[in-house]
């Protein structure tokens, strides 16, 4: 995606939250498979422990995935996560990103979308397997 297409969701408090391009901030939304599971859990730690270096650079971080509101709350809370996490049950926002899936087509996939304050593509960072990388590569994108 381009442009930041606009969407909505529940985040982990069960409050709608409306995305649209030219929030006014980068948003760095980035998709994973499930709630507490290995490589998905190392993310969003990775996320956490670097908060203060995206809330600088003036961004909001956004975490979905098809898991429930409930869910995402138990996830949140356990981890000491700070930014939203979104539940895209049903994966239409997962489709409307055309987020590929992995492994043989088994698994969602992993993708993070950097975007401006206007809502325009910066840079799209996909890996299964390195969850901390995207991370890296979307401070690494709002730095430059």
């Amino acid at each position: 995606m381009q442009t930041l297409p606009t969407f909505s969701l529940k985040n982990q408090h069960d409050e709608t939250v409306e995305i649209r391009a030219g929030m006014g901030k980068p948003l760095v939304i980035y998709f994973y498979p499930k709630d507490d599971t290995p490589g998905c859990t190392a993310e969003a730690c990775s996320f956490r422990d670097q908060y203060e270096d995206f809330t600088d650079a003036g961004a909001e971080v956004i975490g979905i995935s098809a898991d429930s509101v409930e869910k995402h709350l138990a996830f949140a809370k356990k981890h000491h996560l700070p930014f939203t996490l979104l539940s895209d049950v049903g994966n239409k926002v997962r489709k409307l990103f055309k987020v590929p899936k992995s492994f043989l087509g088994l698994l969602p996939g992993r993708v993070t979308y950097i975007y401006n304050a206007e809502g325009q593509l910066l840079h799209q960072f996909n890996s299964q397997m390195d969850a901390k990388r995207h991370v890296v590569e979307a401070l690494k994108t709002l730095r430059k």
